[in-house]
C-alpha cells in the first residue's frame, strides 16, 4: 500500500534581529510617558488629569448642568468609558466619587446624590444606586468649551473628539490640589482657598514679575476641606512655595470642654486632611489599651454630621497641652502633607513649579482662552452681519425681491446678479419666512446690525490691545471672587495657622509612658533587667551562670538610666524599654553601641541637675552635671577624655565641700571641692600625684560631718576634721598613708 506523501512544514518567517536592551528601553520609555502624560500628573492649566477631564466633558455632553436633574452614575461611567476613557469602570467611578466628596475636594466638581462615602472611611455605594450632576465650579471649568476656546483631539477609537484641556475659568490646580504617582516622579499639591488665589492672580496681573514671597501676602497657605491647623512657621511655608517642594505639618483642631466639678474633656472638631476618622478612632483606642497614652483614660466618637472625638484625661490635674502633645506624637491627629508641585507645564513638560509659576500658567491659559473665544465671536458676528446686510437689501427692494422669487426659475442666481449678494446671503433670504418681512422686523434688524458693528469694533480693539486683554481677565477673576469670597459658605477659610506650643520634651516623653515603680538590676557581666515594684530585698534574684550583681537601684518606668564605660563615654537607656524580670535580662551591649574592648564602669539612674565627680585611672577628673551626660543616640556621648592605657574608673555623686582621693599606692589626700572645675566634657584636672600606681577611689563629703568609710566587716568609721589635719592638702598633692582601720582594698565603700 502506497504511503500518502506529506508536505514539508512551512519555513518560519524571516525575522530581523532586535537589540533586547534597546527594545526594553524604548518600550519602558513609552510606558513611562503614557503614565506621566495620561494618568498621574495634572495639567498645570486646568489642574485635571485625563480621567477627571473626561468625566466632566462626558457629563457636559449628557447636559448634567447644576440646575438639571440628576442622572445615574452608571450612565455617566458607561458613557465616559465607552467614548473617552478605555479603562476599568471602577477606576472611573472612584475618580467621580472623589470629585463629589466634600471632605476630599475643597471645591467639589460633582454634585452627588446618594451614598458617596464618608470621612469614617466607608466606601460609596455602587454606581447603579448613586446619581450625579455637575457643580457651579465644574461649570466654570467648562465655560466657553463650545466657543473654540481649546483644542480637541480624537478619542481612543477615532470616532469622537475630546478636549485636550478645559477652558478653566477657575484656578483648579491650586484650589483643589492633586496627587499622583508616575514612573520616576510624583505630584502632591494641597488644596488652597480660591479667594486668596484669585487675589494673588489679580496682583500678578498688575505685577507680572512678582515672586512667591510677595504672593504670600495673599495666599496664607493650604486650605484643607477638613480644616485643621498648620503649625509650620511662615519661613517654612514661604520656602515650600518658593521651591515647589516641602511639606506641611497639620494638626487636628481641639478645645477643652468643661464637664463640671473641676472635670474636663478634650473635643476634636477637625482632623487632618486625608485621615479616616474610623481608623483614627481605632488607633487611639488601641494606644489606650496598650497603655501607650497613660494620661488618657478614654476616647469616644460622638460624631454626627460634624466630627466630634472626645478624649477623657486620666485625672483632672493632667496638663491638657502635655496630654495632647503625647497624642499628636503617636496618632494621626498630626500628619505631614508632602508638597511636590510637579505638573505638566503647558500640558507637555513635567516640571516642579513654584506658587508664582502655577498661577502664571493658569493666567496665560486664560488669556489664550480669551483670545480664542474673541476670535470665535468675531467670526460669528461677521457671519451675522453678512446675513443682516442681505436682509436690509431685501427691505430696501422688497417689491423687486418678491417679483424675482415669484417669476424667476432660478431666484438665487437672479438675486445674486441683481443685488450683488453672496450665495450665503441669497440662501438666507430665500429661507426667510414672509412674516419676517414686517416693518417692525426691519427696525429690529437695523438695531441688531448697529449693536453687532459696535461689538465687532470692541472685539477687534481687544484683540490688538494686550493691556485690555488683561483688564478683561481681571474683570472675570473679580466676578469669580464674588462667588467664592471669604464671606460665602464655601469660600470661608477652614484651615488656620498657629505655632506648635512649646512643651517640655521630658514631660512629653514621660506622658507617653505608664509611670510605675521598678527595681533595676545590673550584673557584673553587663546584663540588665527591671523588676516591677521597689524591692527592698533582692537577695533571691537569680543570675545566669557564674554572673553576680553589680548594682541595683530604684527607678520608675519614666526614668532614664546612665551607663559609663571605660573609654569615658556615657550611654542613656529608657527604663520603660528594659527587659522584665522573668528572665535574666539582656546585655546592655545589645541596647547601645559600646566600643569593642570597653567595659561597663557604673550604671545609675538619671537625676536632673545632680552633679557627679568623674575620674579616670590617671587621677584626672572634673565635676559634671548629669544633664550633660544624657545621650540621644545609641553611640553614646563622650564625657571624660582618657588616653590609653588610662581608662575611666569612677563616677560618684557630689555632696559636701571636700574631696577624698586614694590611689593604688595607698596614699590618701583630702582637698577642697572648689579646686575641681565643673565641665561638660574633657580630660579634667589632676586630682592626686603618683610616682607609680593609679587612682583607686574618691568621694566627696562635708568636712563638718567628717570622712566616713566602711571596713570589710561593714562597720562604719568616721574621722572628724581635727583628725584629718595631716591629710588635708591641695589638689595634685601626693597625700599620706590613710588612718588606721582604712580598708585594705583602698575603697571608701558604697
Amino acid at each position: 500500500m502506497a504511503k500518502t506523501p506529506t508536505n514539508p512544514p512551512p519555513a518560519p518567517p524571516a525575522t530581523d534581529p532586535v537589540n533586547l536592551r534597546e527594545a526594553l528601553e524604548e518600550r519602558y520609555l513609552a510606558y513611562a510617558l503614557s503614565t506621566i502624560m495620561g494618568r498621574a500628573l495634572p495639567d498645570a492649566r486646568d489642574g485635571l488629569k485625563p480621567v477627571h477631564r473626561r468625566i466632566l466633558y462626558g457629563m457636559q455632553i449628557l447636559k448634567l448642568d447644576p440646575n438639571t436633574a440628576f442622572k445615574k452614575c452608571a450612565k455617566i461611567v458607561g458613557d465616559v468609558m465607552g467614548s473617552f476613557h478605555p479603562h476599568g469602570d471602577q477606576a472611573i467611578y472612584d475618580a467621580l466619587v472623589r470629585l463629589a466628596q466634600d471632605f476630599s475636594s475643597r471645591y467639589p466638581l460633582v454634585d452627588g446624590q446618594g451614598n458617596f462615602g464618608n470621612i469614617d472611611g466607608d466606601s460609596a455605594a455602587a454606581y447603579r444606586y448613586t446619581e450625579a450632576r455637575m457643580t457651579d465650579v465644574a461649570g466654570l471649568l467648562l465655560e466657553g468649551i463650545d466657543e473654540d476656546a481649546i483644542d480637541f483631539r480624537d478619542n481612543y477609537s477615532g470616532d469622537q473628539q475630546e478636549p485636550i484641556v478645559l477652558p478653566s475659568a477657575f484656578p483648579n490646580l491650586l484650589a483643589n490640589g492633586a496627587q499622583g504617582i508616575a514612573v520616576g516622579m510624583a505630584t502632591s499639591i494641597p488644596p488652597h482657598n480660591v479667594a486668596e488665589l484669585l487675589d494673588a492672580a489679580l496682583y500678578l496681573i498688575a505685577h507680572p514679575r512678582a515672586v512667591g514671597d510677595q504672593l504670600m501676602a495673599f495666599v496664607q497657605g493650604p486650605d484643607f476641606p477638613t480644616g485643621g491647623i498648620v503649625v509650620d512657621t511662615q519661613e517654612q511655608i514661604a520656602e515650600t512655595y518658593r521651591t515647589g517642594r516641602g511639606s506641611f505639618r497639620v494638626r487636628a483642631r481641639w478645645s477643652i470642654e468643661d464637664t463640671g466639678r473641676g472635670t474636663w474633656v478634650v473635643v476634636i472638631a477637625e482632623i487632618p486632611y486625608g485621615v479616616q476618622k474610623g481608623r483614627l478612632y481605632e488607633k487611639l483606642a488601641e494606644l489606650i489599651n496598650d497603655k501607650k497614652l497613660p494620661l488618657v483614660a478614654d476616647v469616644r466618637d460622638e460624631s454626627a454630621e460634624d466630627v466630634r472625638l472626645v478624649i477623657e484625661p486620666r485625672a483632672r490635674n493632667v496638663d491638657a497641652k502635655v496630654m495632647m502633645e503625647s497624642v499628636f506624637r503617636l496618632s494621626e491627629l498630626e500628619t505631614r502633607f508632602p508638597v511636590n508641585m510637579n505638573v505638566l507645564v503647558d500640558g507637555v513638560v513635567p516640571r516642579v513649579v513654584s506658587l508664582a509659576d502655577a498661577l502664571n500658567q493658569w493666567l496665560h491659559h486664560r488669556r489664550d482662552v480669551l483670545l480664542r473665544r474673541s476670535r470665535y465671536r468675531l467670526e460669528k458676528i461677521q457671519h451675522r452681519l453678512e446675513m443682516l446686510a442681505g436682509m436690509l437689501i431685501v427691505f430696501l427692494n422688497l417689491d423687486e425681491v418678491i417679483r424675482i422669487i415669484r417669476e424667476e426659475d432660478e431666484p438665487k442666481d437672479a438675486l445674486m446678479a441683481r443685488f450683488s449678494m453672496s450665495e450665503t446671503q441669497a440662501n438666507y433670504v430665500l429661507d426667510t419666512r414672509l412674516r419676517s418681512l414686517r416693518r417692525l422686523e426691519e427696525m429690529t434688524l437695523r438695531a441688531e446690525h448697529d449693536a453687532l458693528v459696535k461689538e465687532k469694533g470692541e472685539i477687534e480693539t481687544l484683540l490688538s490691545d494686550e493691556p485690555a486683554q488683561w483688564k478683561k481677565i481681571a474683570g472675570q477673576i473679580r466676578d469669580a471672587r464674588k462667588k467664592f469670597g471669604p464671606e460665602t459658605k464655601i469660600g470661608k477659610r477652614r484651615t488656620t495657622f498657629e505655632l506648635a506650643p512649646k512643651a517640655d520634651e521630658a514631660d512629653i516623653v514621660e506622658a507617653m509612658i505608664e509611670r510605675e515603680p521598678v527595681t533595676v538590676i545590673v550584673t557584673k557581666k553587663g546584663w540588665i533587667r527591671a523588676l516591677k515594684g521597689h524591692l527592698a530585698d533582692v537577695s533571691n534574684v537569680q543570675f545566669k551562670g557564674d554572673d553576680e550583681m553589680l548594682v541595683s537601684f530604684f527607678a520608675e518606668t519614666t526614668s532614664k538610666v546612665l551607663v559609663l564605660t571605660t573609654n569615658g563615654k556615657m550611654y542613656t537607656l529608657d527604663a520603660s524599654k528594659l527587659p522584665g524580670g522573668r528572665g535574666f535580662g539582656d546585655p546592655i551591649r545589645l541596647m547601645v553601641d559600646i566600643d569593642d574592648g570597653e567595659d561597663i564602669v557604673a550604671v545609675f539612674p538619671y537625676a536632673p541637675g545632680v552633679k557627679m565627680l568623674i575620674a579616670g585611672s590617671d587621677a584626672r577628673g572634673f565635676v559634671v552635671s548629669q544633664d550633660d551626660m544624657i545621650s540621644s543616640t545609641r553611640k553614646g556621648r563622650g564625657v571624660l577624655g582618657v588616653d590609653s592605657p588610662s581608662k575611666a574608673v569612677l563616677v560618684k555623686p557630689v555632696s559636701g565641700d571636700h574631696v577624698a582621693v586614694i590611689g593604688d599606692n595607698r596614699k590618701l589626700l583630702v582637698f577642697p571641692l572648689s579646686q575641681i572645675p565643673e565641665m561638660a566634657r574633657g580630660k579634667g584636672v589632676r586630682l592626686q600625684k603618683y610616682k607609680d600606681g593609679l587612682l583607686s577611689d574618691a568621694r566627696t563629703f562635708a568636712m563638718a560631718d567628717g570622712l566616713t568609710w566602711n571596713d570589710s566587716a561593714g562597720r562604719l568609721f568616721t574621722v572628724h576634721q581635727a583628725e584629718l589635719a595631716e591629710w588635708i592638702g591641695n589638689r595634685a598633692d601626693a597625700g599620706r598613708l590613710p588612718p588606721k582601720g582604712f580598708p585594705k582594698n583602698n575603697r571608701f565603700g558604697p
